[in-house]
């Protein structure tokens, strides 16, 4: 588990209540039931888990934007938590969404510095490569934390530069221009994207203006149809869709 927490960009200061709260941490409600519900076929030559947007609540949704089962996930790509369903999860997922079911959006819930850089690199290319960037960083978490362990004080300073290279200088220590130019993000694209700090602060206000409105404590958080899944693994939430009519 990493170990550097320092929110140390002024615009992320509200968010430090955040990185304290536990990875994983379960809320209480419980999933919607429902009848089966038929497939819905997506527009000739499309696929509905190729089908993306960026939604007005500063996330990324994949499949059918009419889809009966709404599932929106708040994570952080430094929960070892949210590594886990992305690994475990992500595949059958996209069964489901591709079924015209199941629209799926991912919400970054901020934690640290090293969150918000990584989350603004999957956001550096289209809507519809944004989960296919972020599964990439959760599926290759170990190593991405190994190599932030092995340069500790490098992440650290680069925490502590100056607001307009902060995010350059953190993806440089923690190797991830290398990482994402591996998944077609080049270094000087990487470069543009991480230099747009009022991006960055929009993330982050977003991230804890949900958190708050919400009652968000910890990640991932699942919310099918406006209800909080009591859960955080992908067992807890197939069972929570099928409960729902995806069957």
């Amino acid at each position: 588990m990493i170990t550097i927490r320092q929110v140390s960009f002024a615009i992320l200061a509200a968010t430090s209540a955040l990185a304290l709260a536990a990875c994983g941490e379960k809320a209480e409600e419980g999933a919607p039931k429902g009848e089966p519900i038929a497939n819905i076929a997506a527009p000739a030559g499309t696929t509905w888990a190729e089908t993306a947007v960026e939604t007005p609540e500063g996330g990324f949704r994949i499949g059918n934007p009419e889809a009966p089962l709404k599932l929106v996930e708040y994570a952080s790509h430094t929960c070892s938590h949210c590594a886990e369903f992305s690994q475990q999860g992500s595949g059958p997922l996209d069964e489901y969404v591709n079924r015209g079911i199941v629209s799926y959006e991912i919400r970054n819930l901020v934690r640290d510095s090293l969150d918000l850089t990584i989350a603004m690199l999957a956001r550096c290319g289209t809507p519809e490569t944004f989960h296919p960037l972020a599964n990439q960083a959760w599926a290759n978490f170990t190593p991405i934390m190994e190599h932030v362990q092995a340069n500790a004080g490098a992440v650290q300073a680069a925490m502590e530069s100056a607001p307009a290279q902060r995010f350059q200088n953190i993806a440089e220590a923690a190797g991830l221009f290398d990482f994402f130019a591996a998944r077609g993000i080049s270094r000087d694209q990487a470069m543009m994207c991480l230099a747009d700090t009022a991006k960055a602060q929009k993330i982050a206000t977003a991230s804890q203006t949900q958190a708050d409105e919400l009652k968000l404590t910890g990640t991932p958080t699942f919310i099918l149809n406006g209800k909080v899944i009591d859960g955080t693994s992908w067992e807890v939430l197939e069972a929570a869709l099928q409960a729902a009519g995806a069957r």
